[in-house]
């Protein structure tokens, strides 16, 4: 399934990302716009998810669990409405709005996102979501297609985030640890927030952790911190906290190609950063996916899979390489002739039926490492509780 109908979303998810922020090519300014009003976040419907409503993370998580053996069993979800610690999530390029920037009314695609990206961290922390105006498909479509829409107000989505997230610290925080999250575009905002409103700040005593899934965060060669951030350092173990969680991924036998937009940054002094939630302190790991279930069969002979999610426990592993390519999470797939599930994983862009190989594993860069980070996250909790307590 992964493999089928997602050409026109892959061809712009990472666009957005692409700017000076980041240290990529800026794109064409679009023409400045009038100023928009500001979002209320008082309003319960502009969030996609928060605590206390019957919102999008509320989605069935049921997963099919599909072991080497191919005994398939059920694994259930159910999210901690007392979790000690808080996730505050933007979310990647997914308006299928017909307008350059996106409106404030959630659609299935933003339900669908946050299910697949951001629900399963439930069972650790209480879930913000705020809803943004953000450069949609539409515009990027149009971008890439060479006639740019110059309507797009860049600023806007960024300026509804800094907007919910200065509501929330003002009334739903109350002192707790936060964990920031973020993908593509939603990454890109968040690292431009971060810069802004986070690092070097009272308020970085708080923040837990920020994963940066899918955008290139540039760190000085040999070092952890400097780059794009200059007090939050990049991750070494899942007790450390206050630093930053970011990597983008490729197959190990599919590596970005010298024309790759992803785990690389402009700058020669810098390169771009790559955590492995696998093994923060380096080396390959496990990975604990959590797959779209799709409809195409996971083991052979076919059985019948009715959960929304699969996961494949030994099937994939992941390790942090550095090429003159680029700095990425290499992800194995690892066949075996006794092994009967399948070896195709999906989340390659495919656009007339060619696979993009400067895109990597885009879609998929959270789905692969889900259970690593929600773990990470529960040990970086613990590990932030356990030291403010100490404090007191």
């Amino acid at each position: 399934m992964l493999r089928t109908g997602i050409s026109i979303l892959t061809l712009t998810l990472a666009f957005v990302i692409s700017g000076p922020a980041l240290g990529q090519t800026a794109p064409q300014p679009a023409q400045p716009q009038p100023t928009q009003p500001k979002n209320d976040y008082r309003k319960p419907e502009t969030w996609v998810c928060r605590p206390g409503h019957n919102d999008a993370c509320a989605a069935d998580l049921t997963t099919t669990v599909v072991p080497a053996n191919g005994k398939l069993t059920r694994e259930t979800f159910t999210p901690d409405a007392n979790a000690p610690i808080d996730c505050f999530y933007v979310y990647p390029t997914v308006s299928l709005d017909p307008t350059s920037n996106s409106d404030m009314t959630a659609g299935p695609e933003e339900a669908n996102v946050v299910r697949s990206q951001l629900a399963r961290f439930g069972s650790r922390c209480r879930i913000y979501a705020p809803l943004y105006r953000q450069v949609t498909l539409t515009a990027l479509r149009a971008g890439i297609a060479g006639r740019p829409m110059t309507t797009i107000d860049r600023a806007l989505g960024y300026n509804d985030v800094v907007d919910a997230w200065k509501h929330y610290l003002q009334n739903d925080n109350q002192g707790r640890g936060v964990v920031l999250i973020g993908h593509s575009q939603g990454s890109g905002v968040l690292t431009q927030l971060i810069r802004n409103e986070v690092d070097g700040k009272p308020i970085q005593s708080q923040i837990i952790s920020a994963l940066l899934l899918g955008t290139n965060v540039s760190v000085p060669r040999g070092r952890d911190v400097g780059g794009v951030f200059q007090n939050m350092p990049l991750c070494h173990s899942a007790t450390q906290t206050g630093c930053i969680i970011s990597y983008v991924t490729f197959r190990a036998d599919v590596p970005p190609p010298s024309n790759s937009r992803f785990g690389r940054v402009q700058n020669k002094e810098m390169v771009a950063a790559c955590t492995n939630p696998a093994a923060l302190g380096g080396g390959s790991g496990p990975l604990h996916a959590y797959l779209s279930a799709g409809t195409r069969p996971w083991v052979t002979p076919a059985q019948s899979i009715e959960t929304p999610f699969v996961s494949v426990p030994g099937l994939l592993t992941a390790a942090c390489v550095s090429d003159e390519n680029g700095s990425y999470l290499a992800v194995t797939v690892h066949s075996d002739p006794s092994d009967p599930r399948t070896d195709e994983i999906g989340g390659d862009v495919i656009t007339n039926g060619q696979v993009q190989k400067d895109w990597g594993l885009h879609l998929i860069d959270a789905h692969v490492a889900m259970g690593n980070l929600v773990e990470i996250v529960g040990q970086q909790s613990k590990a932030y509780l356990s030291k403010n307590k100490k404090k007191k």
